[in-house]
């Protein structure tokens, strides 16, 4: 039994060519705006150290990757002229909207999870993300930071609790809610007001170059562009994602980020 000849001239021409340019454009174009959407991010939310500190770096990429590959495949998949510009054009605009909706919902993503603070805590620093912030306490705060910065961290310091309720208050709060004194505006003050305090509970910068010589040279090379002598600066660790501590000067100030754990 022999079966019907397939006709190879009817079935539809893929026009290969074409569809890899359409594809080719809209990938460039989704570049372009990747390119604007990574100078939002990473110049005014995650600025410096802090796109390592909140790991805004990872989670803008992992974003961006999907986005810029789902439209120009998708664009390759349906581009065909033989559709008629009406139809293929309905199809490009679904394309765009689906792209933009995951873009838009992916920098909103990477919005709630900036930084917003990098509080000291008695013997080291916390980098506070937008999310992890209890938003309720906000209209308490002091008059400065009452709206999350959207150009950066603050340096920020926690005033001492009172004794009694306060504190009561503030311990159950973290035992049982998980949040932090570090989370909460009610608490925070300008570091200025902290800084000799934490001069004083910094270690020698020495102690941590012995500890990982391998950095050593990077470490150094960030303070001297910063003006200061390494022999003399001083590090506190910084609770963020992964190990890192912060970089100081001898009166506290905070000139830079190393990737090492300074629990030592």
């Amino acid at each position: 039994m022999t079966g019907t000849p397939v006709d190879f001239t009817s079935l539809p021409r893929w026009n290969l060519r074409d569809r890899l340019r359409a594809a080719g454009w809209h990938f460039g174009l989704s570049i372009a705006v990747t390119l604007l959407a990574a100078a939002l991010v990473f110049l005014l939310w995650y600025p410096g150290a802090y796109r390592g500190l909140s790991g805004g770096r990872e989670l803008f990429l992992l974003i961006v990757a999907v986005d810029i590959v789902l439209g120009p495949l998708l664009t390759f998949a349906v581009f065909d002229r033989a559709k008629g510009w009406p139809h293929l054009r309905r199809d490009l605009a679904i394309i765009v909207v689906l792209q933009l909706a995951a873009l838009v919902y992916g920098l909103h993503t990477v919005y709630i999870a900036r930084p917003v603070a990098l509080v000291f805590e008695n013997d080291r620093f916390r980098v506070v993300n937008a999310a992890d912030v209890h938003r309720a306490e906000l209209p308490q705060a002091l008059a400065a930071y009452r709206s999350l910065p959207l150009n950066g961290p603050w340096s920020l310091g926690l005033r001492t609790l009172e004794r009694g309720k306060e504190h009561n208050d503030a311990l159950m709060m973290a035992v049982v809610q998980g949040v932090d004194t570090s989370q909460r505006p009610i608490f925070w003050i300008p570091y200025a007001q902290t800084q000799t305090q934490a001069a004083a509970q910094a270690r020698p910068l020495p102690d941590l170059l012995k500890r990982y010589p391998a950095e050593a040279a990077a470490i150094t090379a960030q303070l001297q562009a910063q003006g200061v002598d390494p022999t003399q600066a001083r590090f506190l660790p910084v609770i963020a994602r992964g190990n890192w501590v912060a970089l100081m000067d001898l009166k506290g100030e905070v000139v830079g980020f190393a990737a090492v754990d300074g629990y030592f």
